[in-house]
């Protein structure tokens, strides 16, 4: 079999999902408002949007000054929702980030005291710079949306969305994400240098006065709140899948797991994640439905952090990017 890692490698992957056109417009509004901030990064609030309107969390990864988190901070604020910040930090406890059980001194009882997991949105800033023990105690929030604590368990917010950023070119004082955490988030976002012509927007907007640390000067306007995004997640759940479609992200989902480059390929947990973001992009795009090029579409944002390749690869430069990039081209696509 010829290893689709290595196949047409002048074909560019695509970092994230295309903007959606002819869109909703309520959330085009939102990215009207992010637009105030962030100039040039649609793609990365398409992401966010379909991590929020499924439930998920994405992981947003790009080197220093691409506007990371400014992107969150700026979604945040067009959102009604209640938004908390954590920078992750070698010597930052699991305590820090979930709560911990204090002693009151004026009720004479120990009592839970929350921590900022418990909000809408967390920016988890610079997820990879904190140890093993306290990247895990974002697992069950991520997962079950709750947190358990001496003996009790509390449920945290609806909607709850954790977009953790990370660097990609240092290494040193970070700890690699487990397979385990980066299965929790539904996207994994690559956020590129801007170009020429996004850069000068980015300068004209300072040098007119812009600050990025005073998003309410920039005039961002909360135009969407909670009960919003629910109906919103209950409409994307009605966007129908064809069992072309379905088969279609099934034999995707196989092509990865034959590459000789992969060592593990793939899950079916992998392809429901897909299913849910084409859907999402599909709702965004004014769809009813979901077809082949939504599925296109999300496949490398939803997939690129669930493969794992081999050490030989690797070393030889196969990236994952390259293999979805080649198994999109490969796998027949259904009429």
């Amino acid at each position: 079999m010829t290893d689709p890692s290595r196949a047409e490698p002048n074909v560019q992957p695509t970092s994230a999902p295309p903007a959606p056109h002819g869109g909703r417009p309520a959330f085009d509004t939102v990215r009207a408002e992010v637009a105030k901030a962030v100039v040039g990064q649609d793609a990365a609030v398409t992401g966010l949007l379909v991590a929020l309107l499924t439930g998920g969390h994405v992981l947003l990864e790009g080197v220093p000054g691409v506007a990371k988190t400014l992107l969150v901070r700026s979604l945040a604020a067009a959102l009604s929702l209640q938004a908390k910040r954590v920078q992750f930090t070698p010597d930052l406890m699991p305590g820090d980030v979930t709560g911990s059980v204090v002693y009151d001194a004026k009720s004479a009882a120990f009592v839970f005291r929350h921590g900022p997991v418990f909000t809408n949105i967390l920016l988890a800033d610079e997820i990879n710079r904190t140890p093993p023990k306290t990247q895990a105690a974002l697992l069950e929030a991520m997962e079950e949306r709750q947190v358990s604590a001496d003996g009790d368990t509390m449920t945290l917010p609806d909607p709850f969305l954790v977009a953790a950023t990370q660097n990609p070119i240092e290494y040193e004082g970070t700890y690699t994400l487990p397979e385990a955490q980066l299965d929790r988030f539904l996207l994994k976002l690559v956020l590129e240098v801007p170009d020429r012509d996004t850069e000068f927007e980015v300068l004209r907007r300072h040098s007119a006065g812009f600050d990025p640390r005073a998003l309410a000067a920039a005039g961002i306007r909360p135009v969407i709140d909670a009960a919003d995004v629910l109906d919103a997640r209950a409409e994307v759940r009605r966007v129908a899948a064809g069992s072309d479609v379905l088969a279609y992200v099934v034999d995707l989902a196989r092509a990865t797991r034959q590459s000789p480059s992969v060592r593990l390929g793939v899950s079916p947990r992998g392809a429901t994640a897909l299913l849910a973001a084409a859907k999402a992009f599909a709702w965004l795009s004014g769809y009813d439905a979901i077809t082949p090029d939504h599925v296109q579409a999300m496949a490398p944002a939803a997939w690129r952090h669930r493969l794992q390749l081999q050490p030989e690869a690797e070393l030889e430069g196969v990236t994952t990017d390259g293999i979805l990039r080649s198994v999109l081209q490969q796998v027949q696509v259904p009429l």
